[in-house]
């Protein structure tokens, strides 16, 4: 590839690229994040486009710049359109754009809802081996494409889960994704809860990824003690519930926003005290990855452009060794200062 050539990756070379390797993604985004809490990286907030009236309609705009063991930079543009799913369309849809850190060119531009659900994934399963590595019953509430890959990643970083308990307002879903986990492991014991009280009973490993825009929980009284709470969806626990746990996030700064439950428990309590850490720092030793065995652990992520553009930098370097992708010709124009050189150099000047 030339400087003023860009790599295109479809949705299929993406996934190509990426089948099968759980771990490596995993261990990525765990670099990404200690990196990050080394502080090397550069990490703006996110923008949200609304569309009014309509406020559950938004693109988002994550840009990073990552250093350390990943040299990487760029940003995700992702839409979040709930309506879709009546109509047999996801709800996400990504494009990620990837760009040199020596000259800040364009280099790459690849589909990004798969890189955005797998990073997703990935770092709930990072916590989840982090703060919950024993567990043996993982709970979904919510039975959509973000748990399924959640799920996925779970059994590569703890094998011990055996039985799965599900929960979804549309018990058709809940069929659906049942019949997509015995797909992939026969001999797992998948069970469709009538109601999602019987997921906190149940579970000691409990995943939400819904696309609730206000809390409807309001009582995790069920779960046994030391229950690990992955809130990937953000929204879905009430700020008495955050405010009770013991909080990890991934970024303090940016998940105190957008009206996540941990942004209303700010509101509601008037400071952070309630966060006692980043997984980042639990990552790089600087805390205890528990404040007590019995505590109910709540780990909410926000969901950081650096484990975007850490991925998408994999994914290009892959697609280069394996070519794989389409190359855009002279997709950049040339160089005004180049041209303008070979022009003075015709002129014998």
């Amino acid at each position: 590839m030339r400087d003023c050539d860009i790599l295109a990756l479809s949705s299929a070379d993406v996934a190509e690229l990426l089948s099968g390797k759980e771990l490596e993604i995993v261990h990525i985004v765990q670099q990404a994040y200690q990196a990050h809490g080394r502080g090397q990286s550069s990490l703006p907030h996110s923008t949200f486009l609304h569309f009014p009236p309509d406020v559950s309609k938004r693109i988002i705009a994550l840009p990073a710049f990552l250093d350390g063991p990943i040299q990487s930079a760029g940003v995700k543009w992702i839409s979040s359109f709930p309506g879709n799913l009546e109509h047999g369309v996801d709800r996400a849809s990504a494009v990620l754009v990837l760009n040199s850190t020596a000259t800040g060119r364009a280099k790459a531009i690849m589909e990004g809802s798969l890189i955005s659900a797998r990073r997703t994934a990935a770092s709930a399963a990072l916590a989840a081996r982090t703060l919950q590595p024993k567990a043996d019953v993982a709970g979904f509430i919510g039975c959509g494409p973000i748990n399924f890959e959640v799920l996925s990643f779970l059994l590569a970083v703890c094998p011990g889960i055996k039985t799965l308990v599900v929960y979804d307002l549309d018990r058709a879903r809940a069929e659906v994704f049942r019949e997509r986990c015995l797909a992939r492991d026969s001999s797992m014991d998948v069970i469709i809860a009538e109601r999602r009280e019987r997921v906190f009973e149940s579970a000691t490993l409990i995943s939400f990824a819904t696309t609730a825009g206000k809390p409807h929980v309001f009582d995790l009284k069920a779960c046994a003690p030391g229950t690990v709470v992955l809130h990937v969806s953000l929204r879905d626990l009430s700020p008495e519930i955050i405010l009770s746990a013991d909080n990890v996030v991934d970024d303090v700064d940016h998940v105190c926003r957008a009206q996540t439950s941990i942004h209303l428990a700010e509101q509601q309590a008037g400071n952070r005290n309630f966060v006692r850490c980043t997984l980042p720092e639990i990552l790089n030793g600087a805390a205890a990855p528990r404040s007590d065995s019995d505590s109910l652990v709540v780990f909410s992520p926000f969901g950081l452009g650096i484990l975007d553009i850490a991925l998408g930098q994999y994914v290009f370097q892959e697609s280069v060794r394996r070519r794989k992708g389409t190359v855009l010709p002279s997709f950049l124009p040339d160089s005004w200062i180049s041209a303008s050189v070979n022009a003075n150099a015709m002129q014998g000047i």
